[in-house]
């Protein structure tokens, strides 16, 4: 598929582009080709094939849900300006 050099300044100046005459025609090549790869692409047949979620056939590694951190919540809110039942105070910012 090839794009006309009308198209390519339309997109263009939908991306805010601002391209000259050499530009527009190296990138009206260009996005032809990217274009008739795509159509390609859409071509080939595809119904046998099994969507996968990723192209390795293997499961993701977990690890134990386990605590391994100790809780500081204390130590934290110690040293905190302002603490009131757990909670961080902080100022007002919207009246």
């Amino acid at each position: 598929m090839s794009l006309t050099t009308e198209q390519v300044r339309h997109v263009a100046h939908l991306a805010r582009l601002g391209l000259d005459d050499p530009q527009i025609d190296s990138l009206s090549t260009q996005l032809g080709d990217i274009l008739g790869l795509v159509d390609a692409l859409s071509k080939a047949d595809t119904a046998s094939v099994t969507p996968m979620a990723h192209p390795l056939d293997m499961g993701q590694r977990g690890r134990p849900d386990a605590v391994t951190e100790s809780d500081r919540r204390e130590a934290y809110q110690a040293i905190a300006p302002s603490a009131q039942d757990g909670l961080y105070r902080v100022p007002r910012v919207i009246e």
